[in-house]
């Protein structure tokens, strides 16, 4: 019977690792894993809001306060549209976590160019002409487009998202697990931070 519980235990042990590895993974996050400090952004590829955020606040941040191992920053996908969700569906398609960034500032920093128009194969083209300059494959993205679980894996953090933090609009900031709700504004954005160090 000891044996049994041990394996048992062994079993459950090896299940939760693996299930929480897994999860934390679906995060994209940059930054100390055991940072005082954890910014969590959930973001709409194609909101304009959100291109703002990552170029007023995201390089500053990094550069005070990610790089220095006082700040863990999370993007958390939030689609409002096709475009949006098949951006967020490329951008994982990228195992490296620095490659996923560089896509992410890309995106947002082109997203005038692609995230236009209503159709969907020109979008999706568009997409994937920056993740080449990501070093993905065409033939790699396609078969990420392709794929129904990394679709249904984003759609359901967006529904969590939606129940857990009664989310509005886009981008919505959590900083220690409370909204942050002010203008975007890196200044007062930092003062928030150094407060929660």
């Amino acid at each position: 019977m000891k044996s049994i519980n041990r394996i048992f235990y062994r079993v459950s042990l090896i299940f939760f690792i693996f299930f929480s590895a897994e999860a934390r993974s679906e995060v994209i996050s940059v930054g100390a894993s055991n940072a005082k400090v954890v910014v969590k952004v959930f973001s709409s590829l194609t909101c304009p809001a959100c291109a703002n955020f990552h170029s007023e606040i995201y390089y500053p941040l990094k550069k005070d306060f990610i790089d220095k191992n006082l700040v863990r920053f999370e993007h958390h996908p939030f689609p409002l549209d096709l475009a949006a969700l098949n951006a967020e569906i490329i951008l994982r398609c990228n195992v490296d976590n620095n490659k996923r960034f560089q896509f992410l500032s890309k995106i947002y920093k082109k997203q005038r160019v692609w995230a236009i128009g209503s159709d969907i194969i020109k979008i999706n083209d568009s997409i994937k002409k920056i993740g080449t300059e990501i070093d993905l494959s065409n033939k790699k993205m396609d078969e990420c487009l392709q794929d129904d679980k990394a679709q249904d894996k984003i759609l359901s953090q967006r529904i969590e998202a939606q129940k857990k933090y009664k989310i509005e609009s886009t981008p919505t900031i959590i900083i220690n697990e409370k909204k942050y709700s002010n203008k975007i504004d890196y200044l007062k954005f930092k003062k928030v931070i150094e407060k929660n160090l």
